[in-house]
C-alpha cells in the first residue's frame, strides 16, 4: 500500500542509517584515541580495571624511583667506606715502617696525622640527600642503625595493598659515632672505637659498670685508629708492645671495613635486582592493559572503510525512499 502519511521504507533507510553513523562514530573514536576502551561507559567492568592496574603502575613508578634513591644512597656509602680502606692501608704502611728502629717517627706520625684528617673528612662527606650512613650520632634522638628501602607495592587478591622493604643494618659500616657507647662510655665506629695496648683485638670485654677509660690505671695505652700517635715511641720494649698493638689494631680495622664494604656490595646487587624485576612488573602490567583497552588499529581502519561505504549506501537508500512518494503525484496528473 502507498500512503503519504507513512514512509516505511524510509522509516527503514533512516534507521539503518542512523545505525551505521553511530557504529562510524564509535570507530573513529576508537582511532582517534587508540582505546577500544576510553570511557567507563565503554565496557565498565574492563575501565575499571584498567584504571587501577594504571594507579597500581604509578605507585611502582615511585617505588623504582625509591630503589634508585636506595641505591644512591648504598654506592655513596660504598665509595666512602672504599676511600677509607684506601687511607687506613697507607696508615698501616706508615706504622710498619716505623717498626724499624733508627726511624724519624716524628715526621711519619706528621703524614699519619694528615691521613687520620682525611679519614674524618671522608666519612663527613659521605652523605646522600642529608643521609649519612658512616659518620653518625647515634645520641640523637630517634636514632636508628636500620635503614628502610622501599622494594616493592602488592595487590592482593582482596585488594588490600602492602609495601614491602629492603632492610639494611648500618651498624657495622660506621666508621665514626660521635654519640656514646651505653655499655663502655666511648665511640662504637670502626675507626674511633677505643683498643688498648693490652687488648688491641676489638673493643676489650667489660665487667659491669666497667669503662674502658677506667683501666688506664694498668698502665695500658688507650688509642683508636684516627686518634693513634707514634711521635713519642721509642725503641724500648714498651713503645714497642704500643706500636705493634696499633699495627694489629689497624690491621683489626681494615678486615672490618672490608667487610662493611661487601656487605654495601650485597645490599646494592638486591637493590640492583628488585630495581630490575619492578621495570619488568611495569611491562607486564603495560601489557596487561593493553589487552583489554587497546583498539586493534588493524581492525578499526579496515571497519572504518567498511562502515563509510554503507553510511553512503544508507544515504542512497534514504534518498531513495524519500523519492519513492514524489511517484504518487503522477497519479493526479491529467
Amino acid at each position: 500500500m502507498s500512503s503519504i502519511m507513512t514512509n516505511a521504507s524510509a522509516m527503514t533507510a533512516l534507521q539503518t542509517l542512523r545505525k551505521t553513523n553511530s557504529e562510524l562514530q564509535t570507530t573513529q573514536s576508537r582511532i582517534s584515541t587508540g582505546y577500544r576502551v576510553a570511557e567507563a561507559s565503554d565496557n565498565a567492568a574492563y575501565w575499571s580495571i584498567a584504571t587501577t592496574m594504571r594507579s597500581d603502575n604509578k605507585a611502582l613508578s615511585t617505588v623504582k624511583d625509591a630503589l634508585g634513591l636506595g641505591a644512591a644512597k648504598v654506592d655513596t656509602a660504598y665509595t666512602g667506606v672504599k676511600a677509607a680502606i684506601d687511607v687506613v692501608d697507607e696508615i698501616k704502611a706508615k706504622l710498619v715502617a716505623a717498626r724499624e728502629a733508627g726511624v724519624d717517627r716524628t715526621k711519619i706520625q706528621a703524614e699519619i696525622t694528615q691521613l687520620q684528617g682525611q679519614l674524618q673528612a671522608n666519612a663527613d662527606a659521605a652523605s646522600f640527600t642529608g643521609e649519612n650512613w658512616l659518620s653518625v650520632n647515634s645520641d640523637d634522638a630517634g636514632y636508628n642503625s636500620v635503614r628502610s628501602i622501599v622494594s616493592s607495592f602488592t595487590r592482593a587478591a582482596d585488594g588490600s595493598v602492602s609495601i614491602g622493604t629492603i632492610e639494611l643494618d648500618i651498624g657495622s659500616t660506621i666508621l665514626f659515632d660521635a654519640g656514646t657507647n651505653l655499655a663502655t662510655g666511648e665511640g662504637v665506629g670502626i675507626l674511633d672505637a677505643l683498643h688498648t695496648s693490652v687488648d688491641i683485638v676489638g673493643p676489650p670485654a667489660y665487667a659491669a659498670g666497667d669503662r674502658l677509660l677506667d683501666q688506664t690505671a694498668t698502665g695500658a695505652t688507650v688509642f683508636s685508629v684516627s686518634t693513634l700517635d707514634i711521635s713519642a715511641l721509642t725503641n724500648n720494649t714498651a713503645d714497642t708492645t704500643t706500636l705493634e698493638a696499633y699495627i694489629k689494631a689497624v690491621d683489626g680495622a681494615l678486615m672490618k671495613m672490608t667487610t662493611a664494604a661487601s656487605d654495601l656490595g650485597a645490599a646494592k646487587k638486591r637493590i640492583d635486582l628488585q630495581s630490575s624485576f619492578v621495570t619488568s612488573m611495569m611491562d607486564a602490567i603495560d601489557r596487561g592493559i593493553g589487552q583489554l583497552v587497546d583498539a586493534d588499529m588493524n581492525k578499526e581502519s579496515t571497519r572504518l572503510q567498511a562502515l563509510q561505504v554503507q553510511q553512503q549506501l544508507g544515504i542512497q537508500a534514504l534518498s531513495i525512499a524519500n523519492s519513492s512518494s514524489q511517484s504518487i503525484m503522477s497519479l493526479f496528473r491529467s
